[in-house]
């Protein structure tokens, strides 16, 4: 099982205990993680088809909805067939190159969602803010490179993750406690001192996260004052209500992120580890299930494209009048 790399031991392989305390009730859980996949998967999808083929649709607004959907289904596709594996068929091996590998694919993906949802934000304020400069602003190769520029900050910032956690001796064992290979989860198996591992997480949760929720909140700050200065009723309903479904995803978002992150690192013993793993495979799971769905109810061009795919142009039409 154990093979030398250099000065420290590497497994080959780790074992995925799933949800520690909870074994006898995996078949349970998995049944609405399954049924969440199901819906994140054919919802993104089905987004990025209607993006793709409706011309009404092609406005940034939706490319970046677009990017956000493809991010949430490749992110989920990521740990979720893994984990029903664990959970139907107690196939609890990985790889350990394999799990290097999901572990930066999980902080890569979730690195880009949090900044595809900060590039929403500034779309919408410059929807709002400068109307009549947004289609000269936020062009096609504006939208290529701040899409280019979100993936390469993931990248160059996640890929240290796989070689701190690759020096680390693995002397104690290979059971890591989760469904998936999460960094410190990975870390803390290890017999050596990961205390750079621990510094380098946290300094790039503050330079990812924090960064995307200032570049939002004064996105949003400066809209609300915009807004606030409309003097018609119905103009200032219309800019909120453009706003609503963003707002909505961001809070689906980071609500179980910073539950995530702060419980791991300062609430640790007194919430139940079974909590810790449940809330960090929806921290995963609930966004790309629900941004579908939150789009689709709160945009009403998402609304009419999907009426119109189903039942075709009369419908939209039918409903207009």
């Amino acid at each position: 099982m154990w093979g030398a790399n250099s000065s420290s031991l590497t497994p080959k392989f780790f074992i995925l205990n799933g949800i520690p305390g909870l074994e006898a009730a995996h078949i349970w859980i998995s049944l609405p993680f399954c049924f969440m996949y199901i819906i994140a998967v054919l919802g993104n999808c089905g987004l990025i088809y209607l993006i793709s083929h409706e011309e009404a649709l092609h406005r940034p607004m939706y490319y970046f909805l677009a990017l956000l959907s493809f991010t949430d289904v490749t992110l989920c596709t990521t740990t979720v067939p893994n984990m029903l594996c664990i959970f139907w068929f107690n196939l609890k091996e990985i790889d350990f190159n394999a799990c290097l590998a999901q572990m930066f694919f999980v902080h890569m993906l979730t690195g880009m969602e949090s900044g595809v949802l900060m590039l929403m934000a500034l779309d919408r304020y410059v929807a709002i803010c400068y109307p009549l400069r947004y289609s000269t602003i936020l062009t096609n190769p504006v939208i290529a490179k701040a899409g280019l520029a979100t993936f390469l900050r993931g990248v160059l910032l996640v890929i240290p993750f796989t070689f701190l956690t690759k020096r680390l001796p693995y002397c104690r064992g290979n059971f890591i406690p989760h469904t998936y290979c999460d960094h410190m989860s990975v870390a803390k198996v290890s017999c050596g001192n990961f205390k750079i591992n621990a510094i380098y997480g946290l300094m790039v949760a503050l330079l990812i996260g924090m960064f995307d929720i200032c570049c939002i909140s004064l996105s949003y700050t400066m809209i609300l004052r915009a807004v606030v200065s409309l003097s018609s009723a119905d103009a200032r309903h219309k800019a909120f209500s453009t706003c609503t479904s963003h707002i909505c995803a961001i809070v689906i978002t980071y609500v179980p992120a910073f539950f995530t992150f702060f419980t791991h690192r300062f609430g640790g013993h007194s919430i139940p580890h079974h909590i810790h793993i449940i809330v960090a495979n929806l921290y995963l799971l609930l966004p790309p299930t629900m941004n579908p769905i939150v789009y689709g109810v709160k945009t009403k061009q998402i609304r009419e494209g999907v009426i119109k795919f189903l039942l075709g142009d009369k419908a939209v039409l039918t409903q207009d009048n």
